[in-house]
């Protein structure tokens, strides 16, 4: 049996290699795409909604806890077009909101779910209505734990004192909020990734089994997006470079490095399967060919030269 360390090796080498084969980087662009268009329409939803909420300024906390991982520029264009949709009618946009989010959100996740089913070679056999469904069971489950994630990963330590005081917690619980508070942030995206590589590729596994490739994917992800963030904000200057189209830039950059290393992590799953040699069949089986019997009446049409060869080999 080969040791953890060679295991590993062979994993990593194998998934680099299936990186390369299945085009993991032509798949993160599509569904940068995608998720560029869902986007806006989702926090048109969120605003409309949140808006009723009776917390003075809410949406805004929301926002700027987003924008300590997304790039600025990005976050400054979100602003502006937020700005111009929701003060005029936020009725109206509410509307607007569940519907385009339910579309075209929809259509992000349905395009993360194929690209899990290349990055664990699985065939899709679901039906396209079950599909969107869980598209759509996507959507909710994680984008709420990934924006608790977020939120909790930027609010101030004083909010483990309030969050003491309420609960009725030892002072000790607001003095180790700073550090909980990581902990607990990165724990909701990890479960948030963790539940996308079980729930999505047409695959049976166990649910821990997809904890490696997740916990990966999330470490690359943040570190990612801290060295995409130093980057933007001290080097690129994609402003001065694009005008106003820099802020759609490093959004569609951050988004399309985001879904490469969670892909990949996807891509470290699969090889454990695989080594593991467990949870490499389709939920459904694909019905097997049909095999095609040649009717007796069918044989006699065969000609003299056929027959005579047939009679040969007979014999």
């Amino acid at each position: 049996m080969p040791s953890p360390i060679s295991l590993w090796k062979e994993v990593i080498k194998k998934a680099w290699t299936d990186v390369m084969n299945n085009h993991v980087m032509a798949l993160a662009a599509g569904l940068s795409y995608y998720f560029v268009m869902s986007l806006f329409p989702l926090l048109i939803l969120a605003a409309a909604i949140l808006s009723y909420v009776p917390v003075p300024d809410l949406f805004n906390q929301v926002v700027n806890a987003m924008s300590r991982v997304v790039p600025p520029d990005s976050m400054g264009l979100v602003r502006g077009v937020l700005k111009d949709v929701i003060h005029a009618n936020r009725g109206s946009f509410l509307t607007f909101g569940i519907l385009g989010t339910l579309w075209t959100a929809s259509g992000g996740f349905a395009s993360l779910i194929e690209a899990l089913n290349v990055a664990y070679d699985v065939p899709e056999t679901r039906p396209v209505w079950k599909i969107r469904l869980l598209a759509l069971q996507l959507m909710v489950v994680i984008g709420a734990l990934m924006t608790v994630g977020v939120i909790v990963m930027f609010v101030g330590p004083q909010f483990g004192n309030w969050l003491a005081a309420k609960v009725g917690l030892s002072e000790q619980f607001g003095d180790l909020w700073p550090v909980l508070r990581w902990v607990v942030s990165v724990g909701f995206m990890v479960l948030a990734v963790e539940l996308i590589f079980f729930w999505a590729p047409n695959v049976r596994q166990r649910f821990r089994a997809t904890l490696p490739g997740a916990v990966i994917g999330v470490g690359f992800w943040i570190g990612t997006s801290f060295a995409l963030s130093v980057y933007f904000s001290n080097f690129a200057h994609f402003n001065k470079t694009y005008g106003t189209l820099g802020g759609a830039i490093a959004l569609l950059a951050w988004l399309y490095y985001s879904w490469f290393v969670i892909l990949v992590g996807a891509e470290i799953n699969s090889e454990l399967l695989k080594a593991s040699g467990a949870g490499r069949l389709p939920l459904k089986q694909p019905p097997p060919p049909a095999i095609r019997v040649r009717p007796a009446w069918e044989a006699d049409l065969r000609t003299g030269a056929e027959k005579a060869r047939d009679k040969e080999r007979a014999a």
